[in-house]
């Protein structure tokens, strides 16, 4: 048989097609960086998620509308999600809908997740079935506000976005994906003002760190981003750092987000850049 040349070879690899990601591959980057359930759904120390208790159910969120109380979203099946279908772990992400019909109530941002792709629907399911099953019983959000009798119709289907286009990937992982924009969009009677104030930042943390105000990240040139350069961005993102040396409080979710990819961080960094710029309220 006749020796194929090196370069003939590097070229042949090359062409070869790459084997497809899984679907517990894709979950794993997403839970782990930008979608970061997490953040809430497991207690956090100053060094990030406690180890032995990964999406156990989180610390208390309080605010005057409620007591938030993030919920077990383990396998297991007296305090979890075990009994779950794949169908209904997504009704719960995308609609805010029980198996058992009741509605989840803030602070999940619903209206961002039922953007939320089929394919990464799934890959998430994937993720949360793959974690350990963990035994622990987590009181019952307390709401001050009537909650919706619904979010909306159910979701028929979302189809993937393209990666070809970086401001249109970036919307998607700043909205549904990360819910960037719920956080960093003050709020009007209740609800973030994504019409008149997207991105704005002003929006109120309180915790045991505090109060954190989020922060505007449009490109406004006197209260937004216009002077960080994108590698300045970046670092903010993945390291909580800002180029002055402060740093972030919570509840920006750095001990994920540092697992953002390149090119997703890219991709966000693409989206911010093209937000109107707003001043802070």
């Amino acid at each position: 048989m006749k020796r194929m040349a090196p370069l003939t070879l590097l070229w042949a690899l090359a062409a070869m097609p790459v084997a497809a990601e899984t679907l517990l591959e894709r979950g794993t980057y997403l839970m782990r960086s930008i979608v970061a359930c997490g953040n809430c759904h497991t207690v956090q120390t100053p060094d990030g998620p406690a180890p032995g208790g990964e999406l156990a159910g989180g610390l208390a969120i309080k605010f005057d509308e409620f007591d938030a109380y993030p919920s077990n979203i383990t396998p297991d099946v007296a305090t979890g999600i075990g009994t779950w279908t794949d169908g209904q772990i997504i009704a719960a992400i995308r609609e805010g809908r029980r198996p058992d019909g009741s509605i989840i109530g803030p602070p999940m941002p619903i209206g961002l997740y039922s953007r939320i792709s089929d394919g990464d629907a799934k890959a998430i399911v994937a993720y949360l079935r793959s974690v350990p099953a963990l035994s622990n019983k987590i009181p019952k959000s307390v709401y001050r506000i009537p909650l919706p009798p619904s979010y909306g119709p159910p979701v028929a289907g979302v189809p993937e976005v393209s990666r070809d286009d970086p401001v249109a990937y970036g919307a998607y992982l700043a909205g549904p994906l990360g819910h960037c924009l719920e956080c960093h969009t003050p709020f009007v009677k209740g609800r973030p003002d994504f019409d008149n104030a997207l991105g704005a930042g002003g929006f109120e943390f309180p915790g045991p760190w505090g109060v954190s105000v989020s922060s505007n990240i449009t490109p406004h040139a006197d209260d937004g981003i216009a002077d960080y350069s994108d590698a300045e961005l970046k670092t903010v993102i993945t390291t909580g750092v800002r180029p002055g040396g402060s740093r972030l409080l919570p509840p920006m979710g750095i001990a994920y987000y540092r697992n953002i990819s390149d090119a997703d961080l890219d991709a966000l960094v693409a989206y911010l850049r093209s937000l109107k710029p707003l001043p802070s309220p």
